[in-house]
């Protein structure tokens, strides 16, 4: 038995310092899919910060900002042009992920179910929410009276969940697209540009405009998650399946919406070798389990409820096995 003991605990040693070689001395690119002061870059520099010192051998980390298209620039980049070694890894949105599929423009270009899931920060909800002087103080108003919401481009959250929202829960939208990130969207909110903004993470606007929450700036209309997010709850802010009517609209609805159990991915490129994803999904999972980085991310208002990478690629394969009718009326639901 001691003998036993004994080679385990070697075993464990050797495979410490094997790890530790793997990455010593080298550095690590972080590439966040969009611009500096978004979610997903308040969220990737947060992670990064404490990433490295739960790698063996404690790699340097570079973050590299890649913005376009929603974060499929960066996606189709770690896809196709990457180097497969373990020394790149992403951030991407979740519409880079399902945008293959309920898209079809970036078919080709990439294949979202053979990128390798290394973890993801959050499962996320997602608001539909009007500033405070728009006429747009309940669903049931944007139900009744039309309602002019500002969106980044075709496959990013705010435009395709508006357009989810208007085709199966009669939201009477007027969608404005092409702003440049959410940012600019919530600047529009203040001008009395547009009414408002779909789809946006609440962790986001909670990050990124904790003024208009704090000053009550914001009516938040609808939640659309899995599950009930508690803080919102408790504001009062129903569910988005109380206003979706039929079952085949809720099977669209949650076809889309099934995207957000990975709200914030991190990817490695396809033919990453097996050790250096053995070694990121337990540097991933350690991090986003830290207290410092916990301690971090209250400070910056942002919700850390992750899941490993394992969970996330399941979830992936599960998404693009669902039936080809109802993609088909996913696609139609979020394009116009």
């Amino acid at each position: 038995m001691r003998l036993k003991l004994a080679a385990c605990a070697l075993f464990a040693v050797a495979s410490t310092a094997n790890a530790a070689d793997f990455y010593a001395g080298k550095t690590i690119t972080f590439i966040i899919g969009s611009a500096p002061g978004g979610g997903y870059d308040i969220y990737g520099r947060t992670v990064g910060r404490h990433l490295s010192k739960h790698i063996p051998g404690k790699p340097n980390i570079v973050i590299q900002n890649m913005d376009g298209a929603s974060t499929l620039r960066a996606a189709s980049f770690i896809y196709n042009l990457a180097v497969k070694d373990g020394t790149v890894i992403g951030a991407i949105a979740p519409g880079a992920v399902v945008g293959p599929l309920l898209e079809g423009k970036t078919e080709g270009l990439y294949d979202p179910t053979k990128f390798i899931y290394l973890a993801t920060a959050n499962n996320s909800t997602r608001v539909c929410a009007t500033f405070v002087t728009s006429k747009i103080k309940t669903f049931d108003d944007a139900r009744k009276q039309e309602t002019i919401i500002g969106s980044v481009a075709e496959g990013g959250s705010t435009r395709d969940y508006a357009y989810l929202h208007k085709n199966t829960s009669a939201m009477k939208l007027k969608i404005v697209s092409g702003y440049q990130g959410t940012p600019a969207v919530t600047l529009a909110m203040e001008r009395g540009e547009v009414d408002g903004i779909c789809g946006i993470d609440w962790s986001s606007l909670r990050s990124q405009k904790a003024d208009f929450i704090r000053d009550g700036k914001l009516n938040v209309l609808v939640q659309a998650g899995l599950e009930p997010n508690d803080e919102l709850t408790k504001m009062g802010v129903p569910m988005i399946w109380k206003f979706v009517d039929n079952d085949e609209d809720r099977q669209v609805a949650e076809l889309v919406i099934a995207q957000q159990l990975f709200g914030r991915p991190y990817i490695a490129p396809p033919g990453t070798p097996a050790e250096a994803v053995k070694i990121l999904r337990a540097a991933f999972e350690a991090a986003l389990n830290d207290p410092e980085l916990l301690a971090d991310a209250q400070k910056a208002r942002i919700d850390i409820l992750p899941a490993g990478g394992e969970r996330v690629q399941e979830g992936v394969d599960r998404i693009y096995g669902a039936p080809k009718r109802i993609v088909e009326k996913a696609k139609e639901a979020i394009r116009q």
